[in-house]
Formats: C-alpha cells, structure tokens, sequence
C-alpha cells in the first residue's frame, strides 16, 4: 500500500467518524437524502418508461381481445427478453462508473459510456432475427396460430425500440452515477405526455390501429434518448465527458466479460414473469388467462418501477461508496435503503390486496377477465411486497459487481427451485396459473433469503480492496495510453 493509499484511507476514516459522532437521526436523515437524489428521478423516468407501454397496451386493448394478448406478448416475451439482456449488459456501467466516481476518476466515466455504447450496438443487431421470426418462435412455444400471428406483426415495429434500448441504459447509468439524472426525469415526462397525446390521435381519432399505437410508442422511447445524448455530449457533464475518444475500441473483451456476466444476471431476473407468460399460454382459457396475467404483472410492474428505483440508488451508494473508500458507509447505505424501499413496499401490499379487480377496467371491458384479476389479487399483493426488498438487493450486488455470483443464485433460485415448483402446482395439482405463480413467488422468496444472507456475511472492507483494484486496473491502462484523448 502506497503513502498516497495510506493518507487517504486515514482521511475517509476521519470524515466516518465525525459523521458518526452526529448521531443516527442525523445519518439516516443525510443518507434518505443521497438516495432520493437518485431514487425520485429513477422511479418517476421508470414509472414513464413502463407508462409507455401500458398507454400502447390500453390503447391496443380496447382494439380486440386477440390485439391485447398479443402485444402481451410480445412485450411479457420478446421486449422483456430484449431488455433483459441489453440492460443487464449496460449495469456492467453502472458497477464501472459508480465506482469510478467515487474515486474520483472521472475522466474514465466518459470512456466507460462510449465502451458500452459499442458492446450494446453490436448485441442489438443479434437480436433483430428474433423479432422477425416471433410468430413461428411463438408457435413452437405453443402459443394459440392466431395470437402468434398477430404478435409477428407488432414485433416488426418493435425493432426501433430494441436499439433505443441501447441509448437509454447507457445514458442513464452514465448519469445516475454521478446523480445528474434529474435531466432524465424531465425528458420521460415529456416524452409520456406525446405519447398519450399521439396514441389517441392515431389509434382513437384517425382509426390506425395497431400501427398508429406502434408509430407512437416508437416516438416515445427515442424522444428521451435524443435529449439525453444532447445533454452529455453539449455540456452537461463537463466533469466526465472530455468527447469521443479511441479509448472507447480498446480493452472492450474486459467491458464483454463484465457486461455478459452482468446481462446473465439479470436476465434470470427479468425472464422469469416471461415464463409465466409461457406456461399460461398452453392452459386451459390460454386467451383470458394471458390477459387478466398480464393486467397484474403490468400493475405489478408499476409497483416495480419504485423498486428498480430503489436498485438504481443502491447501485449508486454502494459504488460510490466503495469507490471512495469506505465500507462503513457502503453498509449503512445498504441498510437505509432496504428499510425504506420495505416500507413502502408494505404499504402497497395492503393496497392492493384489497382494490383487487377494481384496476383490471383500465385495461379490458371483459368481465371474465377482471374476475380472473380478482382471484390473483392475493398473489400479486405478495408479489409486490418480494419486490421491495429482492431488487435492492440487486442493487447492491450491480454495486460491489457481484454480477457473477448473483448469476448463479438465480439459476438456483429461480429456474432450479421456482419454476418447477409452479409446474407441479399448476398442471400436476392443476391449480393453473395460480399455481405456476405461487411456485415463482417461493423461488423469488429463497433468492431474497440467499441475497440478505449473501450481503450481511461479506467482507466489506475487502469489498473497498476489490472496487479499489478494479478502478486502478482501468485507470493505469488509459493515463498510460499515448493516443488518449480523454
């Protein structure tokens, strides 16, 4: 350890211990409000993003019952796999710039964001053959020839939306990382208000159907990405963005290995509702039961956008806190924004454990449907409750940049333990779709038990060694570069 290591592990000793010494309302107080700087933004640009697909499906819902479940699936199946594995790629920047810095290494979030612009471009265009050939992809899987073939034809004007995928992750976990995502928050609402704006114009005035409630959902996701791409690149960041650089081609199997690791992850995650889509598509009913699921897992998802919310603030803390230094604070960050998200997370469980089918008419006039809402009310409640806490937990693992460990706790977890639990509960019990659910909930359940375990028994302070070695990996490999530009 060198002496500059030496003297600036004794200072960010010294400030944990004058922090320390103004007593614990006053650290809770001043940490709350590191994470609402973060959180509050995060929530409300995911509460947009989410909104936008839920204005298309409301708006697609009332075309026909077929049109419903099939943008469902589309969405529950081909954008939630796309997602899944372009934002697990692009959390590999959260760990990298959050870390960064908190170590002040700034030049390198620049370099960082145009790496990964890079890496995501090129897995975008693998996964343009998947969108083209949805229906017989859909009808292998078992899917009813009808709905297939109409989901074939939406995932056609779901391309546009894959690589602006690419832009918003990136540009997002860029921001977060140094708390600057407010700009992000601004441009979802704006982008929401077009969309409802548009969406009524197109598919309720002009009678356009599915590709006037397409065209505008296309609209509403690059909208932000436009804005956001002038913010870093024309002066928002000065700090960190020092303009496109050479650096960004080089050392990029590093960023693969990172951002695969981080993209298995949490597409384990994000695919697990999409196998309940699948089950419930071969039951008996597949069309009601296909659509009352995805009326909860939409409300479900509302709900879930406050605890991706609560990741990205624990992903931040955590990085920055172990950029910096310091253990003490990575844990008491850990432990706030749990408790927190817990809370909130309660409430929502009584919420919605009793508004039950009543939300189900934003989506659908059927009334079979909504009573199918009703009877996975229970269900949901606890979905929601999980979903405060497991997330978070996330969070702290994209933080430390545990991507690899948590990889293999959700194979367990989910695929080992929760999947074919709720194939036996639903087609061997034959509880139907309540059974598959109630199966995944107790794999979600384990995981959180495993992840609360996994973070109380880590070593934080060797945390602070690894984040340490990690940043001075990628800083000594560029200040040594002499073609840098940065």
């Amino acid at each position: 350890m060198g002496e500059e290591d030496i003297k600036r592990k004794l200072l960010i000793k010294e400030e944990d211990e004058r922090e320390h010494d103004l007593g614990l309302q006053y650290r809770v107080w001043n940490e709350s409000k590191k994470i609402w700087v973060i959180a509050g933004p995060a929530i409300f640009t995911r509460f947009s993003t989410f909104g936008t697909n839920v204005v298309s499906q409301a708006f697609i819902g009332h075309i026909g019952s077929t049109e419903l479940a099939a943008y469902s699936l589309v969405v529950t199946v081909l954008v939630r796999f796309a997602n899944g594995i372009l934002l697990g790629m692009a959390s590999a920047l959260e760990t990298l710039c959050g870390q960064s810095y908190g170590a002040k290494q700034y030049d390198m979030l620049g370099v960082h964001l145009q790496r990964s612009w890079v890496v995501l471009f090129v897995s975008a265009f693998f996964l343009v053959p998947i969108c083209i050939f949805t229906t017989p992809i859909l009808e292998a899987l078992g899917q009813e020839q009808n709905i297939a073939q109409v989901a074939g034809y939406i995932s056609l004007w779901v391309i546009p939306v894959i690589f602006a995928f690419v832009l918003s992750f990136t540009c997002q976990m860029y921001l977060q990382a140094q708390s600057k995502n407010l700009i992000i928050a601004y441009l979802s609402a704006i982008s929401i208000a077009i969309h409802i704006l548009l969406s009524w114009l197109l598919t309720v005035k002009y009678q356009l159907g599915i590709p006037g409630a397409m065209v505008s959902t296309i609209f509403a996701f690059w909208i932000p990405n436009i804005g956001q791409l002038l913010f870093v690149i024309c002066g928002g960041c000065p700090q960190t963005w020092k303009g496109f650089s050479m650096l960004a081609f080089k050392d990029l199997w590093d960023v693969v290995k990172l951002s695969l690791s981080s993209g298995v992850m949490l597409c384990l995650e994000l695919w697990y509702n999409t196998v309940l889509v699948l089950l419930t598509g071969s039951m008996e009913n597949a069309e009601v039961s296909i659509d009352a699921l995805s009326i909860c897992l939409n409300i479900n998802g509302w709900e879930m956008m406050i605890s991706l919310g609560f990741l990205a603030a624990a992903s931040v803390r955590v990085s920055n806190e172990l950029g910096r230094g310091s253990s003490k604070g990575a844990k008491f960050s850990i432990v706030v924004i749990v408790f927190t998200s817990f809370a909130i997370g309660v409430v929502l469980f009584f919420i919605f454990l009793f508004l039950r089918e009543r939300l189900s008419y934003i989506f659908t006039n059927d009334e079979e449907v909504a009573k199918a809402v009703a009877d996975l009310s229970p269900l949901l409640a606890f979905s929601i409750l999980l979903n405060s806490v497991q997330p978070v937990l996330s969070g702290v693992a994209l933080g430390a940049g545990w991507q690899s460990t948590v990889a293999y706790v959700n194979i367990a977890c989910y695929y080992l333990i929760g999947i074919p639990v709720g194939v036996v509960l639903g087609y061997v019990v034959n509880l139907q779709v309540k059974g598959v659910w109630i199966g995944m909930l107790f794999g979600t359940f384990v995981q959180t038990i495993v992840l609360l375990i996994l973070t109380y028994r880590t070593d934080w302070d060797n945390q602070v060694t690894i984040a340490r070695n990690r940043v001075n990996k990628w800083a000594v490999k560029d200040s040594g570069d002499p073609s840098s530009d940065s």
